[in-house]
């Protein structure tokens, strides 16, 4: 009897935790300690699940006394799995489809580049191909990004740099971001606050005119850093409104850690502020841009393009031939069109 009730203690006990990791919003868990970084990689989460799964059924057939027991958890570990491979699929597992570019797009690129590892080069290179016209590179420094921009302009591409460093010892500790002078002059915003612990940068167009761009990169949710890595998204939440916003970075959370956007907006899905995500609109949600030695379908996607609704999004892609160039990091292009 006692045996029986510890069994199904643990199962339920199992279930529960299961349930809050595949589906953490149902409880407001989503940037709890542990589950904050396990819903990140819900693929890889599904795929150890089925491995766990049949390690469990194999041993169910094999141990008689267990059989029922080893069997109730190989089937909420199946259940898991699918559970978080259903959430997945909702996201998108990648649509790389663009149309021929219009004269009026956009190309926006974002790339985490671990502190200039790929090189002014090659990370010029990227911004060419892509034809970008606004480039976030968290984890880049001035020094870099002005030497990239050097590089766009040889190439028939000038474009304007703005870099912001909390210190100068790392690299990490610095954000810059490239913008085409077809796109007018900007300026840094430094009224309205920063993340916590390495820097975001909020440009306005000096003239009014053009979109207002938001580079961004929150701490990660790192055991010691929770507190700052929930101020930091909330700083994303209130930053992204208005009119004609591109926000932009590596912001250390998936959709599961994003904010519903306001109905009274008149908006309806998942986002920051007044902004939506370029990765959900076209269906590429659920491709991974972290870690590069996962696979995409399994890594996490935690590199992001938003935008509010006033512009559109004709197609986003994340870049996978760049994962031997030393950044941890994906890049990621979105293509907009500015109504």
């Amino acid at each position: 009897m006692i045996r029986r009730f510890l069994a199904a203690a643990v199962i339920v006990g199992v279930a529960a935790a299961l349930l809050v990791i595949a589906w953490p919003n149902l409880f407001g868990l989503a940037e709890a300690p542990v589950v904050a970084q396990l819903v990140s990689l819900r693929a890889l989460g599904a795929t150890v699940a089925i491995m766990v799964a049949f390690t469990l059924g194999l041993l169910a057939m094999l141990w008689a006394g267990a059989r029922r027991f080893l069997a109730a958890l190989a089937l909420l570990a199946v259940l898991f799995a699918g559970l978080n491979v259903a959430v997945l699929s909702t996201r998108g597992f990648g649509d790389e489809s663009f149309p021929t570019r219009a004269p009026a797009e956009l190309s926006v690129l974002t790339w985490n580049t671990l502190g200039d590892a790929p090189g002014a080069e090659r990370i010029a290179d990227l911004v060419i191909a892509e034809q970008a016209d606004i480039v976030v590179l968290p984890e880049t420094s001035q020094e870099s990004a002005v030497a990239i921009a050097e590089l766009t302009r040889a190439q028939g591409r000038p474009m304007w740099v703005y870099s912001i460093a909390f210190d100068y010892i790392a690299k990490a500790r610095s954000t810059s971001v490239l913008v085409s002078v077809d796109l007018g002059e900007y300026t840094v915003d430094d009224t309205v606050g920063n993340t916590s612990v390495v820097p975001s940068i909020v440009l306005r167009p000096v003239d009014g005119t053009g979109p207002t761009i938001i580079g961004v990169h929150p701490v990660a949710p790192l055991p010691g850093e929770l507190s700052n890595w929930r101020s930091d998204l909330r700083w994303i939440n209130d930053v992204c409104r208005g009119e004609q916003v591109i926000l932009a970075g590596d912001l250390n959370a998936t959709a599961d850690h994003f904010r519903i956007v306001d109905p009274e907006a008149g908006v309806a899905g998942l986002g920051f502020g007044d902004c939506l995500n370029a990765g959900l609109l076209t269906g590429n949600g659920a491709v991974g841009t972290w870690p590069t030695r996962l696979p995409p379908l399994l890594g996490a996607p935690i590199d992001h393009v938003f935008v509010t609704p006033d512009i559109s999004v004709t197609g986003m892609r994340v870049i996978t031939t760049e994962d031997g160039s030393g950044s941890d990091h994906r890049p990621v292009v979105a293509r907009l069109i500015l109504e």
